[in-house]
């Protein structure tokens, strides 16, 4: 369900697996319940969320006050967020920016505008990832940074330009994956006064282990540092 990654006395980061809500759905087990039971905490926190299929980090407050102050820096757009996701196909451009306000579309998904009024805002790098095994299709790997916290940002994004994200079942992709291919990769954030970077590398799904993906972490390994495409 979950791997512990650091814990202080005023916040934990775990690894989430997939398919694991954080919230409790129907039939399934609490997250923070869980997560409680291994760290001793009577309550605990959500600051941010992460889709039921997106796998990597997410970051728990202990107690109000900390929940309070990480809620603010979220809110305020001052956490730094980096994500790693699979497309099934070769986008539309290799790297840039997705810009755009987001309404509600069919069902559980939601669509991209071209109107920018309270847009969501994603930069991208893409670089090839092989073959698909099951059409022989190009694939892309896809290392993002999202500015806004939009509900399903990234995979209406990808989506958007041509790539829609491995396994996922709400925006187009069919195909027989064994998850849906996106993992939060980095976080960094201000907490009194101190800088926290944390960064997870996947683990939990067959094709982060291609060789061209494993080859394009390697390039990837510090992604604040990059030089990311202009806004």
């Amino acid at each position: 369900m979950f791997d512990i990654l650091h814990q202080n006395s005023d916040f934990i980061v775990i690894n989430k697996h997939p398919n694991i809500s954080v919230h409790k759905d129907d039939g399934d087990t609490s997250l923070l319940l869980e997560l409680a039971k291994e760290s001793g905490d009577k309550q605990l926190y959500l600051v941010h969320r992460l889709d039921k299929m997106t796998s990597g980090i997410l970051l728990i407050a202990r107690h109000q006050l900390a929940a309070s102050e990480l809620s603010q820096a979220f809110a305020n757009r001052t956490v730094q967020k980096f994500y790693l996701a699979i497309g099934v196909k070769k986008p539309k451009k290799k790297q840039g920016a997705v810009i755009g306000d987001m309404q509600r579309s069919r069902r559980a998904s939601w669509k991209l505008l071209n109107s920018k009024e309270n847009p969501a805002v994603t930069q991208f790098f893409s670089l090839p990832a092989g073959t698909s095994s099951d059409d022989g299709k190009a694939q892309r790997f896809f290392l993002c940074k999202p500015h806004t916290g939009k509900t399903h940002q990234i995979r209406v994004a990808l989506k958007s330009v041509g790539s829609a994200i491995l396994g996922d079942p709400i925006y187009g992709d069919q195909s027989k994956a064994d998850r849906g291919y996106l993992h939060a990769y980095q976080i960094s954030f201000e907490y009194q006064g101190e800088r926290h970077t944390f960064q997870c590398l996947p683990k939990h799904g067959t094709q982060w282990m291609r060789d061209e993906i494993q080859q394009a972490l390697e390039l990837w390994h510090k992604p604040a540092t990059l030089s990311w495409p202009a806004l």
